[in-house]
């Protein structure tokens, strides 16, 4: 017997339709790449949007057809996000932090038809225009006044399509299981794979990740999402903002510290996003300034394992709570959330930092496994047994477009995401390091994240990371290289004895190097097949 139950297909332009009716005038704040500030209503948003889907309509846009973008966190960028699922086609965010080679491969790879660019990315539109014959149409993301000379002949504006377009659109009924964003994986090994998103898949993301036990996000919140609108849909900020009538604030190109306290601070922001790098840079500002964000409540850290002295530095510069999250392109991107349990009400202070360095427990929707990479076999859930991390869900990528990547799904259904963790008996997820990067010396594991987080608990050093190097007779010898703080100082030999008080004794790095900066990729997190490339030796 069936159900009685209207059948209602999910799909994002009802999220934006939500908005404006329940939440017309809570604003969408944008600074914009000319400058300003741009605001307005969710009502003005989703008007816009439906005329940018009679443009694409009259541009021949197509059900099925992938529309590019090359583009920061703004309020078009925001239309485009509704305008172009909403009639039927993908809207395939492109980073513009990849080399021009990939962002010319991934254009061809999607087989983009039109092109949305930011004016920032105007010359390199015009220097990779003939390297993506696929793409049609270019449209500058501006008004007439700002289109710079470098744009590519014959280039649109988004104002003057906005301005000749009706507002008056009735979205076409969508197969809730269709394909509405395509987003590629950052390609540090090989070349980047499309993660090809759904209606349905995304609505339901954006409705777990409002939950209390997730972002916990209300009408009563200001979203300031510090992680770009170019990569994984910008951690779904942009729908689940509207989907409860929070206020967005969008934070354009700039991330730098004083760029985010300031907006922070203007807009009265209450839930922070972002990689650990942002938010060094935002707690050296409020360090060098005496500064304070009075208004935040919630910090989410993600894309790359916070230390414990991010955290502890988070909470008490902020007065905020810090949650963990894990998760990846292919998990839209929630994976798990570092949320406590009622049982952790009243733990010390050392405890809930250490907690708080787990990846987070998991959450409705995404299954979780560790699994033994000889055997095969499922691994306990004792926080001890490490092993391959897999993953499924309604929001878990079952293939990658067009087939790539195929050996990283499992003949079962789980998504094998190359990660190396443990998960306790609560439920709690820990990352112990990328198989990819794990350092195996005399037959043993050393977990990179345990020597990085160890050696940060220092006052001196801001950023640290953790490689294998080659060794006669281990096999492999961790060197540890440490970014420090400003005006800070600290002797190799005092950080290699900071290290041996907090690891095995056999984990202690042979090295500790001092380095002016490390390599940052495209979605924030540290280039460590770079640095094993061009710090370390090749084996001879």
């Amino acid at each position: 017997m069936q159900a009685l139950m209207m059948d209602r297909p999910l799909n994002l332009p009802s999220i934006l339709e939500y908005a404006a009716l329940y939440h017309p005038d809570t604003e969408v704040v944008t600074r914009t790449v000319e400058g300003p500030i741009h605001r307005y209503g969710y009502a003005d948003a989703l008007a816009r949007a439906k005329r940018m889907a009679n443009a694409l309509v009259g541009l021949g846009v197509k059900p099925g057809d992938r529309v590019a973008t090359l583009a920061w966190s703004t309020h078009r960028h925001f239309e485009l996000y509704y305008a172009v699922p909403g009639v039927g086609a993908i809207v395939h965010t492109i980073n513009p932090r990849l080399h021009p080679d990939q962002v010319a491969w991934v254009a061809g790879h999607a087989e983009d038809t039109v092109l949305f660019y930011d004016i920032s990315f105007a010359g390199l539109v015009a220097e990779l225009k003939d390297r993506m014959p696929t793409v049609k149409t270019f449209v500058a993301m501006t008004d007439l006044e700002h289109v710079p000379a470098e744009a590519p002949a014959g280039s649109l504006v988004y104002e003057e399509l906005i301005r000749l377009n009706s507002p008056d659109f009735g979205w076409p009924d969508l197969d809730e299981k269709s394909a509405s964003g395509l987003c590629y994986t950052s390609g540090t090994t090989g070349n980047p794979k499309g993660v090809l998103y759904g209606h349905r898949s995304t609505v339901l993301h954006a409705m777990a990740t409002t939950m209390p036990d997730c972002f916990d996000l209300s009408a009563r919140d200001v979203v300031l999402p510090c992680a770009q609108m170019y990569h994984a849909n910008a951690w779904c900020t942009p729908y689940a903002a509207p989907l409860v009538g929070a206020k967005l604030v969008l934070p354009g190109r700039h991330l730098d510290g004083p760029s985010v306290c300031e907006l922070a601070v203007a807009e009265q922001a209450s839930f922070l996003l972002g990689v650990p790098t942002i938010w060094v840079g935002v707690l050296d500002h409020l360090d060098q300034t005496g500064g304070r964000l009075t208004s935040v409540r919630n910090v989410c850290i993600g894309g790359s394992a916070p230390t414990a002295s991010l955290v502890r530095r988070v909470e008490e510069s902020l007065g905020a709570t810090v949650r963990q999250i894990w998760g990846m392109t292919e998990t839209s991107p929630m994976g798990v959330i570092n949320t406590p349990l009622p049982r952790h009400a009243g733990e010390s202070a050392d405890a809930a930092v250490a907690r708080k360095l787990k990846a987070g427990r998991g959450l409705w929707g995404v299954e979780l496994r560790i699994i033994d990479d000889q055997s095969g076999d499922e691994l306990p859930r004792d926080g001890k047994s490490a092993g391959r991390l897999q993953v499924r869900g309604p929001w878990v990528a079952s293939s990658y477009f067009k087939g790539d990547g195929a050996q990283a799904f499992t003949d079962d259904g789980w998504f094998d995401t190359g990660d190396i963790a443990t998960i306790d008996a609560e439920g709690y997820l820990r990352l112990t390091d990328r198989a990819k990067d794990v350092i195996k010396s005399g037959g043993e594991w050393i977990s990179t994240l345990d020597l990085e987080d160890a050696v940060s608990s220092h006052p001196a050093v801001a950023m640290a990371a953790a490689i294998g190097v080659p060794h006669p007779k281990w096999d492999e010898r961790p060197l540890l290289l440490v970014a420090l703080r400003p005006g800070f100082s600290a002797d190799p030999e005092e950080l290699k004895a900071h290290v041996a008080e907090r690891v095995a004794k056999w984990w202690t790095p042979d090295e500790v190097r001092i380095v002016e900066a490390l390599p940052i990729g495209p979605t924030g997190k540290v280039l460590k097949r770079e640095l094993r490339e061009t710090v370390v030796p090749a084996k001879s």
